[in-house]
């Protein structure tokens, strides 16, 4: 294989650019070119290329977001779309595709890869749903980023004698809540994964005033419903005053942390490695610190839920 192609799409997050420049300098020292994709695969149908190389990538390990650029197509789902696209790589060359990116992202690979580009996917999302891995690259990022507000959180809280509710990412994931709950001391932990009762949860707010608590930070993934809705339920439920804080797109951005650039690094090398033997169809996973091969049918077809073991040590550490 003399040359590959590498794309950013869907949702953007922290840690892509620093897959980008792993796929780059990775297949350089296997003697491959690489052309990158702008745009997702809308840049694909366009002919949005660039030409990259190790220089043309050396200063945004750093950086959050794609400098790729991402995006939403909706003629990509169209036979003639994805045709035009395939077409379009091979006029440049390109033998395989490194695709960075959620489930959508890996569906678009799995039809590229009928039509017969060979394709390796890289699980890039913050919600950390993908079946197959233990982590997503970008969920380090984010739930650092709302574990640091929920810290400054906590100050305010803890000052006025507060609820305070912290609506995260996640329609339909709870990783994110769950992770930064945990780690956050959060007394309330709300997911789409697990049901709750709201009386159970007044409940378990007045009782622990009761036992002298003074404030509560309660964790609310955005599939559960609308945060400002909740604590407005909670402040009629137990007259305790509720202030709501939405993070919103926030989790998004931010320099990848070191768990991410690593995570990033060693999945390019194999996502790489894997095209050079002819491997298609595959997602690069981790599973127990080992990078695993996944079939994108069984990482897109099946649901990871949250850990329920680790749902109900933060329930025991919430007391």
């Amino acid at each position: 294989m003399k040359k590959i192609g590498v794309i950013t799409s869907g949702g953007d997050c922290p840690g892509m650019n620093a897959a980008i420049r792993a796929v780059v300098r990775v297949a350089q020292a296997k003697g491959m070119e690489v052309l990158g994709i702008k745009n997702g695969y809308a840049g694909m149908i366009s002919r949005d290329f660039v030409q990259l190389d190790s220089r043309s990538v050396g200063d945004i390990i750093q950086k959050g977001g794609t400098f790729l650029g991402t995006a939403r197509c909706e003629e990509f789902k169209t036979l003639e779309g994805r045709q035009t696209a395939l077409s379009n790589l091979q006029q440049k060359g390109v033998e395989g595709l490194v695709i960075i990116g959620g489930d959508g992202s890996l569906t678009g690979g799995k039809l590229l890869s009928e039509l017969g580009m060979k394709v390796v996917g890289m699980p890039g999302t913050i919600d950390n749903d993908i079946w197959g891995t233990d982590y997503t690259i970008g969920f380090d990022t984010a739930v650092n980023t709302v574990l640091d507000s929920i810290n400054k959180l906590r100050d305010t809280a803890s000052a006025h004698g507060r609820v305070m509710l912290v609506e995260v990412m996640g329609r339909k994931s709870g990783w994110i809540a769950l992770t930064a709950g945990l780690t956050g001391g959060a007394e309330i932990i709300l997911v789409p994964e697990i049901p709750y009762d709201l009386n159970d949860v007044c409940r378990q707010l007045r009782d622990s005033r009761a036992k002298g608590k003074q404030y509560s930070i309660v964790v609310v993934a955005e599939g559960v419903g609308s945060a400002i809705t909740i604590g407005e339920q909670i402040r009629q439920g137990t007259g305790l005053e509720t202030r709501v804080s939405v993070l919103g797109h926030i989790q998004r951005g931010g320099a990848p942390t070191v768990t991410d650039r690593l995570l990033a690094s060693r999945m390019s090398e194999m996502a790489v490695t894997l095209l050079q033997q002819g491997v298609t169809n595959v997602m690069v996973g981790i599973q127990c610190n080992q990078m695993v091969p996944v079939i994108i049918d069984d990482a897109i077809g099946r649901k990871k839920d949250v850990d329920a073991v680790l749902f109900r040590l933060a329930e025991i550490l919430s007391q």
